[in-house]
């Protein structure tokens, strides 16, 4: 490969010695190959002198400063505590707020307003008096049942032993078998068509 490629460049540097005249058209009749083109067709292209863009230096004393403000801001956010998501159940609408009031309260008179304050107090001195009657009830009835089951483990032990078994019979209790056909595995019921409007919060 070398050996050709040494050939036709000697042919080509020969052809520069030649006489002007054949490159004024004058033996027109020549057959000219490419591998015989005349020097003047020869052409190069123009020197590339870019460089690759350098790197700016970065001082290392910014690159550590960056670092200890990233580090404060990290500190800074873990001091703060999480927020927690809101109960909108438990939170009153902004329109409940309102302190403007359409409609003003009425007026009431010193006998009037006497007379509620009064009604009030003899309510709660009643309400009083039926929750004591409740809780005294209530002690009497534990009292009596405490009594009626010392006496009944002195009498017969196995009606003792019956009596603080609890009665299923004392509250009506409905209770269904089992369906035609038994539950499918891992079934997905549907919820129907809804819009759900649940708002997601993000921390």
């Amino acid at each position: 490969m070398t050996l050709a490629f040494s050939r036709c460049l000697c042919r080509v540097l020969s052809r520069q010695t030649a006489p002007s005249s054949f490159l004024l058209g004058e033996h027109h009749h020549a057959v000219q190959s490419p591998w015989f083109a005349p020097v003047m067709t020869l052409k190069t292209s123009a020197p590339l002198r870019a460089e690759p863009k350098k790197k700016k230096k970065v001082d290392p004393r910014r690159e550590q400063m960056q670092k200890d403000r990233l580090r404060k801001k990290l500190k800074k956010l873990e001091k703060v505590p999480p927020e927690f998501i809101p109960i909108e159940d438990f939170v009153t609408p902004s329109q409940c707020l309102d302190e403007m009031r359409e409609r003003s309260s009425p007026r009431l008179s010193f006998e009037e307003s006497e007379g509620r304050a009064l009604l009030l107090k003899e309510w709660s001195r009643y309400k009083q008096k039926q929750h004591m009657a409740e809780v005294q009830a209530v002690e009497l009835a534990l009292e009596a049942q405490r009594e009626a089951l010392k006496e009944l483990k002195l009498e017969s032990e196995e009606l003792y032993k019956a009596a603080l078994k609890p009665d299923m019979l004392l509250f009506p209790f409905v209770h269904e078998g089992p369906v035609n056909t038994p539950p499918i595995p891992n079934y997905d019921a549907p919820d129907g068509k809804y819009n759900d409007i649940t708002k997601v919060y993000t921390q």
